[in-house]
């Protein structure tokens, strides 16, 4: 389950036992909607072209965030990430699979994730 702190585009970095809030101000919304920059972040995450400064803190923090549901996340972090995957799944299902694949091929943070009814 990628971007899911994410998906997909969480844009936090690891800092001590919690992540920053360094990318908190990001507007997803404008990713969310511009398929040339979601593209692009989709393509970091799948080592398919070289990331962002934002990409490669996500690709760092991300197996950490799935790993522990993330629980190191604030609640903004966690709003991002849940509206992050949301999109992925619905508007986005073949790279939603691909994410999956590569950062959560047995599929533990999924099905943790649909069981809570897509919320962390």
């Amino acid at each position: 389950m990628v971007l899911a702190c994410s998906a997909a585009l969480l844009l936090v970095a690891v800092e001590a036992a919690d992540y920053t809030n360094k990318y908190d101000g990001i507007d997803v919304d404008k990713i969310l909607q511009n398929n040339r920059i979601l593209n692009n972040y989709i393509k970091c995450m799948l080592d398919e072209v070289t990331c962002t400064a934002e990409g490669r803190e996500l690709k760092k923090v991300l197996p950490d965030a799935l790993a522990t549901g993330c629980t190191k996340c604030n609640d903004k972090q966690k709003e991002t990430a849940q509206k992050v995957i949301t999109h992925l799944m619905d508007k986005r299902p073949n790279d939603w699979e691909r994410l999956v694949k590569k950062y959560d091929p047995k599929g533990e943070f999924k099905k943790r994730f649909e069981a809570q009814g897509k919320k962390f």
